[in-house]
């Protein structure tokens, strides 16, 4: 998106959001004392040392180090972009994200006009192939389909399914009114060009089922053949907008019906997702055409805890859910559960839950094979491992995959489980193994001089800059640090603000990180005590400024006669120094 936010209104976001609320909707939290506690969302950990502040409106992790307010933590969990962080945060809220002009404001205003018109455009499409799904000539044999496969309107509405006409230029009639709509629906692949440089429509006699982005925005299309030659399913090529390794079908409708859904079910259609949906099992996605991306799992792994991938038990089945489960092992953390169904062949989730009902879909659910189980089933296919040569084989193919695994629990687990296969004991395979590399955070020791404790206190404690005067003079003190000091005092005493604002403030600086950091500096200092510190210090920081000033004097006075206001500046310098001594 074009256009920068304006510094106004991240404040303002950030006023009005809750870190806690921010944090508690993606990870669990629980009371502390004064803050929230969880386990790190952002490294594999039992006992929980990631910690939200209220009052600070800031998180820190001192097992990893990593630490923010609730753009970063967007920015650090869902894996967002800064813009796309605040565009968020801002949804969250019900806000929309004013844009400022920048340098070239006439190319971010295309730009800008360029998304929302793209957007604008897929949303005209949607609402074009639900009309057609009521007044198309066909239109009757196209809800005989949907109602024969169990569809009711009120599902078919609320995943806005439609229909593609048959002709081959009906989308096309309607919207291509020039050279530019051809191009931007050409771009969009609403439409296609062929060799002879014909153009018609993409999508033509197929059930439409739109693909929504996290916000809500169709984005692109699965279209499901009714008759005829052709692909079952057709899925919108890559585009500006559509980005189909990282979404997810039904991931939308998912969020909508739940906060935290305890499982999500991966099946393979669209119309399994909607089938499940409409018995009630409204916790299902569909990957796009593709196997199940490690992207794609990461973002579910960070919506739940328990992902069940359902697939056909036909050849095609089981190699999608095994490179489902390649994909996954780098992100399976403690706590984390990923099982696998495999339906009778011939079968989909879609025939099943006609068939046996909810009730019965949920059953087999319950019966899902864990990774574990699954993970050796897999790699044993045709090895013997009663003999030595098969056992070698095993542990070839299982090695560079365990060797993945971030969960100490789940490593150890097939570990043992390799044991036992082999006939050898766990700790003669362990010389076989590398544990993976696990960076261990090393809290980076500061030496907390006068001013940056200063400075800490400050970031900490910003109420405490209304509270104290400020001392202009000091910005000719030649301490390091003191022109960050001013700069952050002048800010404080001039507007309240919470740690996380102030913070935000200085994003773009060389000093923000270190910034960040003087924000995690531990001390068991209350608010009163902190302001009779920061006190002292900025006594401190006088004093210094005073022996400075006088020992310039003292240097000019070597090579050249003071004037008279300079020799009663030196005087009262040395005054107040000896008052100091006494």
């Amino acid at each position: 998106m074009a256009g920068l936010i304006p510094k106004s209104f991240i404040h303002d976001l950030l006023d009005r959001a809750d870190i806690v609320e921010v944090v508690d909707s993606r990870v669990p939290l629980k009371k502390a004392g004064k803050n929230h506690q969880a386990c790190c969302p952002f490294h594999n950990e039992k006992t929980p040392s990631f910690t939200v502040s209220a009052d600070k409106q800031f998180y820190h992790c001192f097992g990893c180090g990593e630490h923010g307010n609730a753009i970063d933590f967007l920015i650090n969990y869902d894996g967002l972009s800064f813009p796309d962080a605040v565009e968020e945060l801002a949804a969250m809220l019900g806000l929309e994200v004013p844009r400022e002009a920048s340098e070239n404001p006439q190319k971010d205003a295309q730009k800008r006009q360029q998304a929302e018109s793209d957007y604008e455009v897929m949303q005209q499409a949607t609402r074009f192939f639900q009309h057609q799904l009521k007044h198309h000539a066909r239109a009757g044999e196209v809800i005989d389909y949907l109602k024969g496969r169990g569809l009711n309107g009120e599902t078919v509405k609320q995943f806005q399914i439609g229909y593609a006409p048959s002709e081959w230029d009906a989308l096309k009639q309607t919207f291509a009114r020039n050279p530019q709509t051809t191009q931007q629906l050409l771009d969009l692949k609403l439409l296609n060009r062929s060799d002879n440089g014909r153009v018609y429509d993409f999508f033509r006699d197929r059930v439409m089922f739109p693909i929504h982005d996290r916000r809500g925005r169709v984005i692109g299309f699965g279209g499901r053949i009714l008759e005829g030659d052709g692909p079952k399913y057709l899925n919108s090529p890559e585009t500006r907008v559509f980005h189909k390794g990282s979404e997810l079908y039904g991931f939308y409708q998912v969020r909508q019906a739940h906060r935290q859904p305890d499982v999500i079910v991966i099946v393979e259609g669209y119309m399994d997702v909607v089938a499940l949906a409409q018995h009630g099992i409204n916790y299902a996605v569909a990957s796009l055409g593709t196997a199940t991306t490690t992207e794609q799992l990461q973002r579910l792994f960070r919506t739940t805890h328990q992902v069940v991938c359902c697939y056909d038990g036909d050849r095609a089945g089981r190699d999608a859910a095994w490179r489902a489960l390649e994909n996954a092992l780098p992100l399976l953390k403690d706590g984390l559960d990923l099982r696998f169904l495999f339906l009778p062949e011939g079968e989909d989730p879609d025939s099943i839950v006609q068939a046996e009902g909810a009730k019965g879909f949920e059953a087999r659910l319950q019966q899902a094979q864990p990774f574990t189980e699954y993970f050796f089933e897999h790699l044993q296919q045709g090895i013997d491992v009663k003999g030595d040569a098969g056992r070698s084989q095993l542990l070839q193919r299982a090695k560079p995959l365990i060797e993945r695994i971030a969960s100490d629990f789940y490593r150890d687990t097939l570990m043992e489980r390799l044991a036992e296969k082999l006939r050898r004991e766990k700790s003669q395979l362990q010389t076989h193994f590398q544990r993976p590399q696990q960076s261990r955070y090393q809290p980076e020791q500061i030496q907390m001089t006068p001013m940056r404790r200063a400075i800490a206190l400050l970031v900490q404690f910003p109420q405490l800059g209304q509270q104290l005067p400020l001392n202009a003079e000091l910005k000719r003190l030649g301490m390091p640090g003191i022109e960050v000091f001013l700069t952050l005092h002048q800010q404080t005493h001039e507007q309240a603000f919470t740690t996380a604002q102030l913070l935000e403030t200085w994003r773009e600086s060389a000093h923000y990180k270190h910034l960040q950091k003087l924000a995690s500096w531990q001390h068991a200092m209350d608010e009163e005590t902190a302001q009779q510190e920061l006190n002292d210090i900025i006594v401190f920081l006088i004093d210094k400024y005073v022996e400075q000033r006088a020992d310039e004097l003292l240097e000019k006075e070597k090579s050249q006669e003071l004037s008279k206001a300079e020799r009663k500046e030196y005087q009262l310098l040395i005054q107040h120094l000896r008052q100091k001594k006494t």
